[in-house]
């Protein structure tokens, strides 16, 4: 069920134009449910509203109703920054309009082409609108919402502008081996680890391995790593371990057999390997005085032993033995003053989408920021970079 998927692994889709346009009444539409209020007093919907739905074949989808673009007043222009935000993580952009092509569709448009986001114009209310031989250079489509006219042919549109970077999206790791493999995933159960259950990354990895009709073997430790492998008749094709593990584990398995993390995974999976391998250069490069901003898409309660607040400044600090600080965010946003970091190190991406990801990195390198992941950074700072990436720039088939 989409329900199920997780967040960052559905596509988002964003609905946006003026107030009382008939958005929220296309979203009931295109899901077959009443999902969003819908009524004639323009501004009914104040903070975005999200439903997760199956778009066949596409996958599991999150459309995002929101507020009005043009509404008005102190608490409306929150409202409209609100709005921004969503179109600025949205995969697709569905511009509704009641028939009008003014200025803020215009600008919406424009926003979205500056973004590169795949979009379409759709005139809503086609009941009750005149006819038109109106066309336009980019997808558009008449509807109406009420009743239900087009909405299936809106749905071809949507399947139609999926962008390339979620259907050639690369895999996590299932072409690093092949069928009858056996992998070795390093899962530490320690304060961290979510109760009853694994953490994002390291259940997808698991059923990735599963999907390849290979075996997915599941340790605490390097220790038990370490004995598996000794009873083992034919060594495992790929070992991936936690990376605050990285050293225990990487002491405990002979070098000719693959070790990554699963943040390296991550890091291709969701982000730019390249690019995150040469921010952690920086860390060789840190002054006296330097500031790391470290960020994380999700939050969470702080732990004695926090992975971005205790763990990553310590091995840090000893790494590069100079006298740096340290900035922390947490949750969907970014901060705007990236410039005066010297280095942003970013969690692995689980909860967000390729495109969100992908921008956030984007936007540190334009801020000319060096940019690196967690494990990515935990490894260089350790000095065993080289052998974590060595396995995802081999063609293991």
């Amino acid at each position: 069920m989409a329900e199920t998927a997780p967040r960052g692994e559905r596509l988002n889709i964003g609905l946006f134009g003026r107030r009382n346009v008939g958005k929220s009444s296309l979203l009931n539409a295109l899901c077959g449910q009443s999902v969003s209020i819908v009524s004639n007093t323009a501004g009914t919907t104040t903070d975005a509203v999200a439903k997760i739905y199956e778009l066949i074949p596409v996958g599991p989808v999150t459309f995002f109703d929101t507020a009005g673009i043009d509404d008005i007043g102190e608490v409306g222009e929150k409202r409209v920054q609100a709005t921004r935000r969503i179109l600025y993580k949205s995969d697709i952009a569905v511009i509704v309009s009641d028939g009008c092509f003014g200025d803020f569709e215009k600008a919406l448009i424009k926003t979205a082409k500056d973004l590169k986001i795949p979009f379409v114009l759709v005139f809503n209310k086609a009941d009750i609108l005149p006819e038109s031989d109106v066309s336009f250079d980019f997808p558009f489509i008449r509807v109406s919402a009420e009743k239900k006219t087009n909405i299936e042919e809106l749905k071809e549109i949507l399947k139609s502008l999926v962008p390339d970077y979620v259907k050639n999206a690369p895999p996590l790791l299932h072409d690093l081996i092949k069928k009858g493999d056996t992998v070795i995933c390093v899962c530490p159960i320690d304060t961290s680890a979510p109760k009853g259950r694994l953490i994002l990354p390291q259940v997808q990895a698991i059923r990735d391995i599963l999907d390849a009709q290979a075996f997915a073997y599941t340790v605490q430790n390097a220790e038990d790593c370490k004995n598996v492998i000794n009873n083992m008749k034919t060594p495992p094709a790929l070992v991936v371990t936690d990376s605050q593990l990285i050293r225990q584990v990487k002491d405990a398995v002979s070098p000719s057999i693959p070790l990554t993390t699963f943040s390296t995974l991550f890091a291709r999976y969701k982000g730019d390997l390249k690019k995150l391998c040469e921010g952690a250069e920086k860390l060789k490069n840190l002054k006296d005085g330097d500031k790391i901003l470290i960020a994380e898409a999700c939050s969470h309660h702080v732990q004695e032993d926090d992975i971005a607040r205790v763990k990553i400044p310590a091995v840090v600090k000893k790494a590069c033995g100079k006298n740096i600080s340290f900035d922390f965010a947490a949750g969907i946003d970014f901060p705007a003053d990236l410039e005066k970091y010297a280095l942003v190190i970013h969690c692995g991406g689980c909860m967000l989408s390729r495109l969100e990801t992908l921008r956030r990195l984007n936007e540190c390198s334009a801020r000319g920021v060096p940019v690196t992941n967690f494990g990515i950074a935990l490894s260089a700072a350790q000095g065993i970079l080289d052998r974590v990436v060595e396995p995802l720039m081999t063609d293991k088939k």
